[in-house]
């Protein structure tokens, strides 16, 4: 429990470490947060021992040492369409049990006292050890973002054997086919789907959206064939490391399982989506990239058409989008071709604007220039290949 026993501000308080960090702790995994429920307190409490509230639907507090989030016990009530649409209630007449009762899964809904002890209402170590994701109870159908949920924590623990359990299964079809999914907000929607591509096994969580039908209403381009085509194309993206560190494995992800969409398609999906412009772009990137490789694979390339695909990737003034169009066609094609581009844009790169205005040139007449040095030295680069 980290000690937090012994935080004389905690003196009193029945407190509990709750959801992923117990959970996380029994699979052997690595905890990174705490969650905290505080049980038999009021708001002005919480502040009297210097918590700091935050949030306007629920009380929830910062520690004002560690930051850690410490919550009210609290029960909901449906009122509306969507994930927001509850009604919160925090006494402290709220039970720990109340509290974990309005939990998605049960493996979420334990808890851990202040002697170790584990809290388990709703048999979730039984599920742990069954690996099943199982939910708490019919509530779990009010709030249509647990069919993303779940779907997410089936693409982080499906390596481990994990799989839905038919009842929730079957539940998040019912949410899938009542319309509810279409009141989440598209940010929302994106934040569950962004975190299950970074999970372990991401393609799980389209697979899962799929089996409960709710693959249609936010990703209907995907549906059917080019599903399996996407994630077979997901499977391969470059490492991230000495690329452009805005750009994740979980946004390679994205753009290698939409590059099998048509242009139509994919700018449908991220309008959809309302996706960062930096995932969009990426998107756009692969496909472009993808799309040259699949000419160059069978016919060599000519220089005209490598200077159009690094134009196209506005490789003067941003050169990492570059780099990292090389790094997936490193993986996608032979060495040899891989090589040979890569030659072509280090040397074409190094075409100085500036040499062309001390030479005198001006306006248009640099931009003319620069093409024709830029095609010049890819040229001689396919040559030297093509030796």
């Amino acid at each position: 429990m980290s000690g937090f026993f012994l935080d004389k501000r905690l003196n009193g308080l029945k407190v509990y470490r709750v959801g992923g960090a117990v959970r996380d702790a029994l699979l052997g995994w690595p905890v990174y947060d705490n969650d905290w429920v505080v049980v038999g307190a009021t708001p002005r409490e919480m502040q009297r021992r210097g918590f700091k509230p935050v949030g306007r639907d629920f009380p929830v507090f910062l520690h004002p040492d560690t930051a850690e989030e410490y919550a009210l016990a609290r029960t909901e009530r449906k009122s509306g369409h969507g994930y927001s649409g509850f009604e919160v209630h925090a006494s402290p007449e709220v039970t720990l049990e109340e509290d974990l009762g309005r939990r998605d899964l049960t493996i979420n809904a334990m808890a851990e006292d202040a002697a170790g002890q584990l809290i388990d209402p709703f048999n979730a170590q039984q599920d742990l050890a069954d690996r099943l994701l199982s939910h708490v109870s019919a509530a779990f159908s009010e709030d249509p973002l647990r069919v993303l949920r779940t779907a997410r924590f089936l693409a982080r623990y499906a390596s481990r054997g994990f799989q839905i359990a038919a009842p929730t299964l079957e539940l998040m079809t019912k949410v899938s086919e009542s319309g509810e999914l279409t009141h989440l907000a598209a940010e929302r929607v994106w934040v569950e789907t962004e975190k299950a591509l970074g999970e372990p096994t991401p393609q799980a969580y389209f697979e899962a959206l799929e089996q409960c039908k709710a693959l249609p209403v936010w990703w209907p381009e995907l549906d059917g064939g080019p599903l399996a085509q996407g994630l077979a194309a997901m499977a391969t993206v470059p490492e991230t490391g000495g690329l452009d560190m805005q750009i994740c494995q979980a946004h390679w992800r994205y753009a290698r399982l939409v590059s099998v969409l048509t242009d139509q398609q994919r700018e449908a999906l991220a309008e959809r989506l309302k996706l960062p412009n930096a995932v969009a772009r990426l998107a756009v990137q692969v496909a472009l990239t993808q799309g040259y490789l699949s000419h160059w694979q069978h016919s060599y390339p000519a220089a005209e058409s490598v200077l159009a695909w690094l134009n196209q990737l506005d490789a003067w003034r941003k050169p990492a989008q570059v780099e990292g169009q090389l790094a997936l066609v490193a993986l996608l094609v032979t060495d040899r071709l891989a090589v040979m581009l890569h030659r072509a844009w280090r040397d074409a790169a190094a075409i100085s604007p500036r040499a062309l205005v001390d030479r005198g040139l001006k306006g248009a007449e640099i931009g003319r220039a620069l093409e024709t040095q830029r095609q010049q030295a890819i040229a001689g680069c396919l040559a030297d290949a093509g030796a």
